[in-house]
């Protein structure tokens, strides 16, 4: 009976033993087992990085190939546009700038210069009254070209380096110079005397006359006849009204 109890537990013991070595190259395969499945975990997430970085790189180098070509067509149209809009910007300024320069040119080049002595012919006529007070002066553009009749009849009834100056109405100034095409004429309204008889008057057969430049009076005196039977003129008295296109209600009366 203790022989066999004693076989028992030696047999006993040697089966724990066995299960033990077993259970320790069992932990080693398992060990080793899961230090090469770690290590293969390890591979593989290094791998799957390496692969997803490049996944992640290709990605991102064609995006910013993808970018790149959309900045440049952007780019190209942008600056396409640019050129386009400095070309519009170009032609508008070139042609407001020659439109302009030359209206300008125009209206310089257009101006009628001022009428010469030689231009115009001049007449007088007795007014319809009596007696005489009044003669209308008229001027006639004779240079077969447009001039501009300035201010009003430089009158000198006598010698022109004795006479009185006559002077200017100024009510009767028009707005805008008299610019008078060929054969066209100008009126000017002059009196000459108070009406009746007094010893100051003088019989005039012929006076001077002369014309405004841009400076000031003209050289040159155009002589002009009195009507029939002369004139008698009262220096201290006459008085001349401006250039104009056709006698003014008003405006020439004086």
């Amino acid at each position: 009976m203790r022989n066999h109890r004693k076989n028992t537990v030696l047999a006993a013991a040697a089966i724990a033993a066995l299960s033990l070595g077993l259970t320790a190259c069992g932990g080693g395969d398992d060990a080793t087992g899961a230090k090469d499945a770690g290590s293969a975990a390890a591979s593989q997430p290094a791998g799957g990085s390496a692969a997803g970085g490049s996944a992640a790189g290709g990605t991102a180098d064609q995006t910013a190939t993808k970018g790149g070509s959309g900045s440049g067509s952007a780019g190209g149209s942008t600056a396409t546009s640019s050129s386009s809009g400095g070309s519009s910007s170009g032609s508008t300024g070139s042609t407001g700038s020659g439109s302009t320069g030359s209206t300008g040119g125009s209206k310089t080049s257009g101006a009628a210069p001022a009428c010469a002595y030689g231009d115009v012919r001049i007449t007088a006529k007795k007014a319809d009254e009596v007696p005489t007070e009044h003669i209308v002066l008229t001027a006639t553009n004779t240079s077969g070209s447009a001039c501009t009749l300035l201010q009003y009849p430089l009158i000198a009834f006598g010698p022109i380096q004795t006479a009185k100056d006559v002077p200017a109405v100024a009510k009767s100034k028009p707005a805008a110079p008299i610019v008078l095409k060929a054969g066209e004429p100008a009126y000017a309204n002059v009196r000459v005397a108070l009406g009746g008889v007094h010893e100051d008057n003088k019989v005039v057969g012929e006076f001077n006359v002369n014309l405004f430049s841009a400076d000031g009076p003209a050289e040159g005196s155009i002589v002009v006849k009195a009507p029939a039977g002369g004139l008698a003129v009262d220096e201290a008295a006459a008085k001349t009204g401006y250039w104009t296109y056709e006698l003014r209600n008003g405006a020439d009366e004086f």
